[in-house]
């Protein structure tokens, strides 16, 4: 997982994200990898609209967003 966190970063490149958060709950999230920092990263949360920090080991999937050019942002 953290090769893929660092491949996105470098390439800048949008993410979709599965999370499983404290409480215990799943969450689909589109992300921006800002930083990498030991067991966690920091990304851009565009479900939040703000920064937010994320523990590796709690991503359950994480797939490259690829735009078909139709959205507006």
């Amino acid at each position: 997982m953290r090769e893929q966190l660092i491949k996105a970063m470098q390439h800048k490149q949008l993410v979709n994200m599965m999370y499983i958060a404290k409480d215990g709950s799943i969450t689909k999230r589109r992300v921006k990898v800002i930083k990498i920092v030991g067991d966690s990263f920091q990304a851009f949360c565009f479900t939040r609209h703000a920064k937010r920090t994320f523990l590796i080991r709690n991503v359950l999937a994480f797939i490259p967003f690829i735009s078909n050019g139709r959205e507006v942002i």
